[in-house]
Order: structure tokens, then C-alpha cells, then sequence
């Protein structure tokens, strides 16, 4: 058995391998697509090859012209395999076990229906990959409700209470995103401060979404009548369309209902640049900002199981 990363000559064998889009994000047409605009690169989709032919693949993800991997999408293995947590096992480590200890160790994405737990044919894809994912080391399990507000109902109204200022200023926002934090309900937030620290979970955030497809102009900072700071709200974009990108309210302006008003702009902000769909995410836990979501007309319709 040899365990490599993938070469352009193995995209057929590769391709059919993907076929398995059970609990798999990385199927052969949207491989094929991020595969040219480097969201995918060979050199970050790691094969285990039996003689001449391949037998599993683990497929990673990143931004294009990121430095290396960010998420796992998926987890294959021929249908004849009865080792594949094993060789699963090996191909996530080529990647774990040299993740820079600077930046966020990479993790794996598994998207799912809403009531997965009840669905046997689920249960059976979802075992052996969780079980290769938690040998290699990624023992940190988080489940995230899945949401989307679509064009045919009604945009949420502006707030009246709040005034929102687009704010150029990078530190501004490094400062807000540190107050935000604090109280948090947010698994990754507190993950990223205790590996990070503080400033450094506010560095990472700023990066990751000024590499997201959506404007940074589109920024902005939330203020009360009286020109104190409320909070900030972050329309954005990813690869499949319209997102919140985040939001947060400061912990002294808590327990007045202004995640609505801010999630209110985003989604106004964005059905104005011709969103048909915006989608967004929050944890299992956080169950103040899911009812957000629901009020303003937002619909969960799926999950995000994260392994890290």
C-alpha cells in the first residue's frame, strides 16, 4: 500500500472513486470545478494506491492560495474495502500531523439532513468515518444548525434603533471581535482563544473572512442613539452564494434582541445586491441566535457535523 497525494494522470480513477456522495461534500462535478479554481489541488488530495489502482482518497479543502488545507470534504474508499477506517485513518494524519501549531488545524466538514440520527443508511456512512476521523486525533466533535432565507419571504424590516456605518478600519473590527467574544455561546470561539489567545482568534476571524468571496465594503459597525457601540454585522459571500457572514453584539448591550436587528441588515443588505438565497450557521447550543433565525424568517434545513 502506498499513501501519496493525488497526480493529474489519477483523475479518472479519482473520479470514480467520488462517486459516493453519501456523507460526502466532494462529488466528481464539484471536484472537477474547484479542481480548476483551486479550492482543490492535487497536492491536497491524499490517495492510498493497492499495485496501479487507487483505493481510497481523503479530499481536502481550501481557499485558493491558501498555504495548505483547511477542511476535510470527504472520505472514499472502494466498495470492496474492509479496511478503509484504517487507510482513512492514514490519509487524514498526512495532514493533521503536519498542521502548523500557528494557525487552526485543519478539520472535517460532514453536512447532513435535519434528523440524520434516524436515518439508518446515514448511520451506516457516517460510522467508519467518524471512527477513522476520532483514530487520527480529531476527538473534538460539534454539530452546527444549518439555516436559509429565501427570496419569497419577506425581507426583515431595517432597525430603527440602530445606525450602521461601513468601517474601513481593520483594528476596528480586531477590537469588536475580541469584546464579542467574551460570553460567547460559539464552540469555535472559545477553541481558537485557547489555542490563540485573544488577539490571535480576532487576527484569524479578520482573515477568514477577508479571504471569503463577499466585499469588505460591505462591513459594518452597529451604534444606539447615543452613539455607543452596539456591535458589528458581516454580509459576506462563500462559494455557494449569499452567507451571514457574522455578527455579534457587545456583552454590555446583551438582552435587548440586537442580533435581530443586526442579522435584519445582513439579510436586507444582501436581498438588495439580488440574493435569491442566503444561508447561515449557528451551533446546536446557541439556542438564542437558532430562534433569530427562525423570527426572521430563516429555515434550518440541514446540519454541519465539524470534527477538529
Amino acid at each position: 500500500m502506498h499513501i501519496r497525494t493525488s497526480v493529474e494522470a489519477d483523475l479518472d480513477q479519482l473520479l470514480t472513486l467520488l462517486s459516493d456522495k453519501s456523507v460526502n461534500t466532494a462529488h466528481p462535478e464539484r471536484f472537477t470545478e474547484f479542481l480548476a479554481n483551486g479550492q482543490y489541488r492535487h497536492e491536497c488530495t491524499w490517495v492510498a494506491e493497492e499495485g496501479d489502482r487507487l483505493v481510497a482518497a481523503a479530499v481536502w479543502w481550501s481557499f485558493p492560495g491558501a498555504p495548505g488545507p483547511i477542511a476535510l470534504d470527504g472520505l472514499y474508499a472502494l466498495p470492496d474495502r474492509t479496511d478503509s477506517v484504517a487507510l482513512w485513518t492514514q490519509l487524514i494524519q498526512q495532514v493533521t500531523s503536519t498542521a502548523s501549531a500557528d494557525g487552526e488545524p485543519p478539520s472535517y466538514h460532514i453536512f447532513l439532513p435535519p434528523g440524520w440520527r434516524d436515518d439508518a443508511s446515514i448511520q451506516t456512512a457516517l460510522a467508519p468515518r467518524l471512527a477513522a476521523a476520532k483514530a487520527a486525533g480529531m476527538t473534538n466533535e460539534l454539530e452546527r444548525l444549518r439555516f436559509e432565507w429565501l427570496s419569497d419571504t419577506p425581507v426583515p424590516d431595517r432597525s430603527t434603533r440602530l445606525t450602521f456605518r461601513a468601517e474601513p478600519d481593520d483594528q476596528a473590527f480586531l477590537d469588536v471581535f475580541q469584546r464579542v467574544s467574551v460570553g460567547s455561546l460559539d464552540a469555535e470561539t472559545h477553541d481558537s482563544i485557547a489555542r490563540a489567545g485573544l488577539a490571535g482568534y480576532a487576527r484569524e476571524t479578520l482573515d477568514t473572512y477577508q479571504q471569503m468571496p463577499g466585499e469588505r465594503s460591505w462591513w459594518k459597525l452597529a451604534y444606539d442613539s447615543t452613539g455607543d457601540l452596539v456591535g458589528f454585522a458581516i454580509p459576506s459571500r462563500n462559494n455557494g452564494g449569499p452567507v451571514v457572514g457574522f455578527l455579534g453584539v457587545v456583552p454590555e448591550h446583551r438582552g435587548h434582541g440586537y442580533a435581530a436587528d443586526l442579522l435584519a441588515e445582513i439579510t436586507a443588505d444582501l436581498a438588495d445586491l439580488g440574493a435569491e438565497r442566503i444561508a447561515a450557521d449557528t451551533d446546536l447550543g446557541n439556542v438564542p441566535m437558532a430562534n433569530t433565525f427562525r423570527r426572521l424568517g430563516y429555515g434550518q434545513f440541514a446540519v454541519r457535523l465539524v470534527l477538529s
